[in-house]
């Protein structure tokens, strides 16, 4: 009984994070159709996301990702062992470390920028002279701050989450996506120039980033975890060293599919004015079930696995990672077919209007059709990695990124020319499989095995998502002719998709016994009982 109540309490506490996290998702789709509007499919477009994509990166490697994971079980161990003061201390070192080291990265790329921004047409040759190079390094200098702020409140976040405190970081997301879209806003009220717009969004996002970080300083005080900065603490260096030596494999294992992405938009860069934007806008729609559960669920499930690894409780980690592995398929698999089948009516909603034609949402449909096929696996990856580190495995996942992205950079030469932008994302997706089956075939070799069960619930989500999908897709044609093209009916057309979508996968997961949906609906009435 435990045993399912343990499992039920990762599937709660993700659904949580997930209905915290949707609300800063659904405002980040606002984003995205201000940004259609307001920036193109174009040079402007490429210019503002290749600007944001480094802070981002950084993000997700020195923050949400490899270093707040591998703190999490120095922090277990510290509390386990000798006191929480004790694991406060160390937070101040390592708090004093990290802001160091964001500091000289923010200082040395700005600069970089800065004279590139400036002296570029000069030095530059080819690719590096053009107007997408140029803008995004003048533009460097006043986002790079941002990257500061926002690593630091990825690793409270990761303290929080160990502390069993999972939703009130998840909304504090919100504040970007608000930023964004009032500075979108007032450059549509205003009727500000391209070039000022940009100028208005990067000054606006480190602002952003400086509110989120006082708000989880608070959250993190609130819960008596505040980091404790006296003599004692910077005595010995030794958890900072740990810290590094854990957290330095993992920088490329857990940011595996930040970097594939990375190499995608600088390769896309020789390609066309529309591969930057193409790559980005389908990766904002993807990033839809990859933030909602999966990341949520990787959360939750790298603080119950650094439990269960403290406790070498193997039977417990060996449940929790079958448990998760089964509904992170359950939810992508319906979302991958969602976007394969009707990626047309998804971007036309989002994006298509303003400085946004036609024409770049036709460049934009292969990148929706494979990155909508890597889906599940991109979900599996956030599932997996929490199996290792939770037991400060670092260096194996390493070396299976390192050969998972060399795989993507060779698949990217030889697919970009002939599939252009779709061929990219093609070899993204395909390094991501190889990366998720190797790393299982690890798990299984630890004793983790993969259970039978879990198999079938894979592919059975699979399966019903895609008959689901091909249904409602054959009969399409015979909807749509009765609309007339606009934006009203472009919603309602994406509307009755959804809704007919949605309807026919229930009732075949139903008619096929699902597990999953039992166990989310059982969740669902605990949470409603406990209400009442």
């Amino acid at each position: 009984m435990s045993n399912s109540n343990n499992e039920g309490k990762i599937l709660k506490n993700s659904v949580g994070v997930s209905l915290a996290t949707l609300a800063s998702r659904f405002l980040g789709l606002l984003r995205v159709r201000l940004e259609a509007l307001t920036l193109g499919g174009g040079t402007i477009a490429s210019i503002w996301f290749l600007t944001l994509m480094i802070p981002n990166l950084l993000r997700r490697l020195l923050g949400e990702g490899a270093l707040g994971t591998a703190l999490t079980p120095i922090i277990a161990e510290t509390e386990r062992a000798e006191s929480i003061s004790q694991a406060r201390k160390h937070l101040a070192q390592i708090f004093a470390m990290l802001g160091a080291l964001l500091a000289l990265i923010v200082v040395i790329v700005s600069l970089a920028a800065w004279f590139w921004g400036r002296h570029g047409i000069l030095y530059g040759y080819g690719i590096m002279q053009s107007d997408r190079v140029i803008g995004t390094c003048q533009l460097l200098p006043l986002i790079m701050p941002y990257a500061f702020f926002i690593c630091l409140t990825g690793v409270i976040g990761a303290v929080l989450n160990y502390s069993g405190i999972f939703v009130r970081p998840a909304l504090t997301a919100l504040f970007f996506n608000l930023c964004m879209i009032l500075g979108l806003c007032a450059g549509v009220f205003f009727h500000l120039p391209p070039q000022s717009l940009l100028t208005l969004l990067a000054l606006l996002t480190p602002a952003a980033g400086a509110i989120q970080f006082l708000l989880m300083l608070w959250l993190l005080f609130s819960c008596g975890r505040f980091p404790i900065f006296d003599r004692e603490t910077f005595k010995s260096f030794a958890v900072t060293g740990r810290l590094i030596k854990l957290a330095t494999p993992g920088l490329i294992g857990y940011g595996v599919l930040q970097l594939s992405f990375l190499i995608d938009r600088t390769l896309a860069l020789y390609l066309n004015d529309q591969a930057v934007p193409a790559l980005t806008y389908v990766d904002r729609i993807i990033d839809l079930p990859i933030g909602l559960f999966a990341v949520s669920l990787g959360s939750v499930l790298m603080a119950a696995m650094t439990h269960a690894a403290a406790e070498k409780d193997w039977d417990a980690m060996r449940r929790q990672l079958n448990f998760s592995l089964r509904h992170v398929w359950f939810v992508g698999a319906p979302m991958a077919a969602g976007v394969i089948f009707f990626h047309v009516e998804i971007l036309r909603v989002l994006c298509l209007g303003g400085r946004y034609t036609q024409a770049d949402l036709d460049a934009t449909r292969l990148v929706a059709i494979f990155y909508g096929m890597g889906i599940p696996f991109f979900c599996t990856l956030k599932v997996l990695l929490p199996a290792f580190y939770s037991r400060q495995d670092m260096k194996r996942p390493f070396y299976v990124s390192l050969a998972a992205i060399s795989l993507n950079i060779i698949l990217n030469l030889i697919l970009m020319f002939p599939l252009k932008q779709g061929g990219l994302a093609l070899a993204t997706v395909i390094a991501s499989i190889t990366n998720n089956t190797v790393l299982l075939f690890l798990l299984h070799r630890d004793g983790f095995p993969l259970e039978k069960s879990t198999i079938l619930s894979c592919c059975r989500s699979g399966a019903i998502a895609f008959a689901s999908g091909a249904a409602v897709w054959f009969i399409m044609p015979f909807i749509r002719c009765r609309f007339s093209a606009s934006f009203g009916n472009d919603c309602l057309l994406l509307l009755i998709c959804a809704i007919a979508f949605a309807i026919t996968f229930f009732v075949l997961a139903i008619l096929c016994r699902t597990p999953e949906l039992k166990e989310f609906f059982n969740i669902l009435r605990r949470k409603k009982k406990n209400s009442d």
